[in-house]
Parts: structure tokens; C-alpha cells; sequence
């Protein structure tokens, strides 16, 4: 992951680019789709850089825009990669995620298995009865 100063610095290059581009301010949606991100990483981005008075986030008629208030601000962010427990968080989710799976595998397995014993007895039950049934 990177840190939230480079994301930064894309994000306010991002901005610039498409206003220029544009002669207007750009949506939040043009700037995940410039820089390749997802939506919620592009909006959680915006929201700590808004909160810290970096960039201005204006909701109108057209959607949310973007400016850059003062991007010298971007300078005062540590250039560190996030957090390790944002890390934690989803290694925490994957392993949560796998081991639903396995039960998930593991209970159809149990009925594939209650399945195949209910087809062998419906079957020698049947075997049975014709067995028993005297030919006329």
C-alpha cells in the first residue's frame, strides 16, 4: 500500500490533469478512473486530504468536484506506508473469508454424503421389493 503522501501527490496531479483537460473541476469518478484505483480507495483518499485542507470537496447539481486548496500541505504528510493494522485488517478478513469457505466445502460435503447413503437405501429398498414381488 502506498502511503497517503503519494497517493496524495496523485490524487492533486490527478485534479490538475483534468482540469485542465477539462477546463473544470474534475469528479471524484474521473480521478479513480485516471488513476486506476477503486472507488472507495479514491474516496477515502479525498476525505483524509479534504480533512487535512488539502484539496476542496464540492457536492452540487453535477456530482461532487474537486480543487486543490493548498497543496503545499501535502509536504507535511509523513511519507510512510499505511498503517500494519490496516494490513492486519485484511489478512484478518482473507483468513475469516477462508475459513467460511472451508465450512461452506465441508457442509456440502456432509450432504453430498447424505445424499449418496439416501440413494443406496432408496435402492435396496427397491431391490428388496422386487426380490419379494412373485412373477406372474
Amino acid at each position: 500500500m502506498a502511503s497517503l503522501y503519494k497517493n496524495g501527490q496523485l490524487v492533486v496531479a490527478a485534479i490538475r490533469v483534468l482540469t485542465h483537460r477539462h477546463n473544470g473541476p474534475p469528479s471524484v469518478d474521473a480521478v479513480t478512473e485516471m488513476l486506476n484505483f477503486s472507488s472507495e480507495q479514491a474516496n477515502l483518499i479525498c476525505s483524509k486530504l479534504h480533512e487535512l485542507g488539502i484539496i476542496e470537496l464540492l457536492e452540487g447539481g453535477f456530482g461532487t468536484r474537486l480543487f486543490v486548496r493548498d497543496h503545499a500541505k501535502l509536504e507535511e504528510l509523513p511519507d510512510e506506508e499505511q498503517t500494519p493494522a490496516f494490513a492486519e485488517a485484511i489478512k484478518k478478513f482473507q483468513e475469516e473469508r477462508k475459513s467460511l469457505t472451508r465450512k461452506v466445502d465441508a457442509i456440502k460435503a456432509e450432504q453430498a454424503e447424505k445424499k449418496k447413503a439416501l440413494h443406496a437405501e432408496l435402492e435396496k429398498q427397491l431391490r428388496e421389493k422386487l426380490v419379494r414381488k412373485p412373477p406372474k
